[in-house]
């Protein structure tokens, strides 16, 4: 019989702390638990978030090494951990879940004073600032890659590979063949720098994709994510070009544009790793210089290694050395759908379920509460829930 239990996700307003635990959130429900996410007014906002999932704005502050910065933040850190420990008074989580960010910190410091459970994810391939302040003291370390930076090696015994978890639509297109491709037909090639877009690619994709041997050139069919303020220069060039191009400055159906893609350009940015490796689909990438701890750079090892993109440098990233670089990995249709192949295999296309059982096997059924309560010692450390809301948990 399947008990249900609540559960709590503490994630940072950005997408690349969002999707995975929107995916999370999902395979919870599903089976059963109720959600509900602890983030800040960015990612209260954020697209994509579950209709049944509830979003709790608290106060989070960062750390920095400007003192008033500091002394600012650990007020909203306080702050937000009280909050959260109010919530997790009516909510009785069994277990509470962060996925990285500063939003993230007081619901889990909130956790660990209450003695709840706590599971952190990381989904890069170097250990985030707040997950790395927390790593000690949470009962898992749930990553997405098997060789994660900055991770300590004591803490290898709660280490869990589990991968990134992908939105479903995305993850359905994993058992779509490759889009055919011969030496005659289009290239699709789909170009995004994040959601915030990236001048860079702005300045450099065009110009790069114009030098390709003529009878490769002719056969382009470009989608590419522009910033507002790039993206009519960016027309002006693929036109001037002529190369056939569709450009926006999101996509929404950014699902269907992928099922389609013979070679993606962009980021390396760990929902992109996620994505193009669930999919399998080849890229050139771009590492965000400024990531912390030159995260992005990290996250495109594996890929790179397999075979299935190939990585260059923004300080070296110039139209010549694109041209280079797609010549290399598309100039023949079967070289192509190899490394897409091998962008398939270096998927995890189960991180959704196995971050679900790993979460699940922390904290205990609040049905489990209501047996203990009648013979558990005062002292026992626990607080159990109320016969009432163990019944209403368990329907």
């Amino acid at each position: 019989m399947t008990v249900s239990r609540h559960f709590v996700l503490a994630a940072g307003g950005t997408g690349g702390h969002l999707i995975p635990a929107f995916a999370l959130a999902t395979e919870l429900e599903r089976r059963g638990h109720h959600v509900a996410l602890v983030t800040d007014d960015r990612g209260a906002r954020i697209p994509g978030k579950p209709d049944f999932l509830p979003a709790h704005v608290l106060p989070a502050g960062r750390l920095g090494k400007n003192p008033l910065t500091t002394i600012k933040g650990l007020r909203a850190i306080w702050q937000g951990r009280a909050m959260a420990l109010r919530l997790f008074e009516s909510f009785q989580p069994s277990c509470v879940v962060g996925f990285g960010g500063y939003p993230a910190l007081p619901a889990l410091l909130a956790a660990q004073s209450a003695q709840i459970p706590t599971v952190i994810h990381e989904q890069n391939a170097v250990l985030g600032r707040v997950n790395r302040l927390l790593a000690r003291r949470v009962n898992a370390i749930a990553t997405a890659y098997r060789d994660v930076d900055r991770l300590d090696a004591k803490w290898s015994g709660k280490v869990h590979l589990v991968g990134n978890p992908v939105r479903a639509e995305v993850l359905s297109l994993r058992k779509e063949p490759f889009p055919p491709l011969d030496e005659d037909g289009l290239l699709r090639v789909l170009v995004t720098g994040g959601s915030q877009g990236a001048s860079i690619l702005a300045e450099v994709v065009p110009d790069g994709l114009a030098m390709l041997p003529p009878a490769l050139c002719h056969r382009l069919q470009v989608t590419q994510q522009c910033r507002p303020e790039d993206i009519e220069a960016v027309r002006a060039r693929y036109a001037a070009h002529q190369i056939p191009a569709e450009l926006g400055t999101y996509f929404e159906d950014m699902e269907n544009r992928l099922a389609e893609t013979h070679l993606f350009i962009g980021r390396s940015g760990a929902s992109t790793i996620a994505e193009l490796t669930a999919v399998g689909r080849p890229g050139i990438l771009v590492p965000l210089p400024i990531a912390t701890d030159d995260h992005q750079a990290a996250n495109a090892r594996d890929l790179v290694k397999a075979g299935g993109a190939r990585a260059i440098r923004q300080s070296g990233f110039t139209p010549k050395e694109l041209a280079k670089q797609v010549q290399a990995i598309a100039l023949n249709p079967e070289s192509l759908a190899n490394a897409a192949h091998a962008a398939w295999n270096c998927g995890f296309p189960d991180a959704a379920g196995d971050l679900a059982d790993l979460v699940e096997s922390f904290g205990r059924a609040p049905i489990m509460d209501v047996i203990r309560m009648k013979s558990a010692p005062a002292h026992a450390g626990f607080a159990p829930a109320t016969a009432g809301s163990a019944r209403e948990d368990a329907r």
